[in-house]
């Protein structure tokens, strides 16, 4: 249940930041307990539009009211902004939603330990995204229900042991969408050309998707049997999957998944000097 009473601020008013923003606002938080900074002049109106919620163009001692301050800004401006808010924040909690910013360099920054660091995605725009979650050692219980309870109006979310399994996490769940995505448009290109209509085609492929996933959350059987009992001797499935495996697909995705994995290293080290 979303505490409707503390105020929560945010460091940045873009997609991630809308999303938690208004899953909160539909569970009953009122706009008046949404503190943003926000230096475009169109996302701000874009959040008081949507939500009614006011932000400023620069951090400032309003901030020292939250409770919980959730950072949703770019690895590049991160340590500016930090820089610049960090007078206003010190007793709060702070969750990051930025990509690559590790925990130490948030601390060093900030001068404060009550730190979360997530990795969310962008599904979370229709209630539907996947966060994962890593807690500094001076984050108790209370904090961290209090940051469940904020991302539950995004999705689902777990609990990583260690930090560095978030760069795994960036690329599986992070940059996942982008993936879906790009079978996506293969499977309508596919359609187009085997005499479909592209509306026909991109809808067949969604719902296929949508469904297929579907399946393999509601089931705890291995993903290879479920592959299976689709995949008849000789039959349709099989060519498909005979073909790719010979073109070496899934060699090739995993593959690229460690790409995802070693650049999200990269950006801790180039962006958490």
């Amino acid at each position: 249940m979303t505490d409707t009473t503390s105020r929560i601020a945010f460091i940045g008013g873009g997609n991630m930041a809308s999303a938690i923003i208004g899953g909160l606002i539909r569970q009953g938080l009122p706009p008046a307990q949404v503190a943003v900074v926000e230096p475009f002049e169109q996302a701000r109106q874009r959040l008081a539009t949507n939500f009614g919620v006011q932000a400023q163009q620069q951090a400032g001692p309003a901030l020292a009211s939250a409770s919980l301050v959730v950072w949703a800004v770019k690895p590049q401006t991160f340590k500016d902004a930090a820089a610049q808010a960090r007078p206003h924040v010190q007793q709060a909690l702070q969750l990051s939603v930025a990509a690559g910013i590790r925990s130490d360099s948030m601390a060093a920054w900030l001068g404060i330990e009550r730190i979360v660091r997530s990795m969310p995605n962008t599904p979370a725009l229709v209630g539907k995204g996947m966060t994962a979650l890593f807690a500094r050692p001076a984050v108790g219980a209370g904090d961290r229900k209090r940051v469940e309870d904020v991302i539950a109006t995004t999705g689902e979310h777990l609990w990583v042991e260690r930090e560095e399994q978030l760069d795994a996490v960036t690329a599986l769940s992070g940059s996942g969408p982008a993936y879906v995505f790009y079978f996506l448009e293969a499977m309508e290109q596919a359609g187009a050309q085997l005499g479909l209509s592209r509306e026909q085609a991109r809808r067949l492929a969604v719902a296929t998707f949508a469904g297929a996933a579907e399946l393999a959350h509601a089931s705890e059987e291995p993903l290879a049997l479920l592959r299976e009992r689709v995949t008849s001797k000789g039959g349709t499935t099989c060519a498909a999957l005979t073909s790719m495996e010979a073109d070496g697909v899934k060699a090739s995705f995993v593959k690229a998944l460690h790409a995802a994995a070693t650049r999200a290293t990269q950006l801790g080290d180039e962006f958490g000097k």
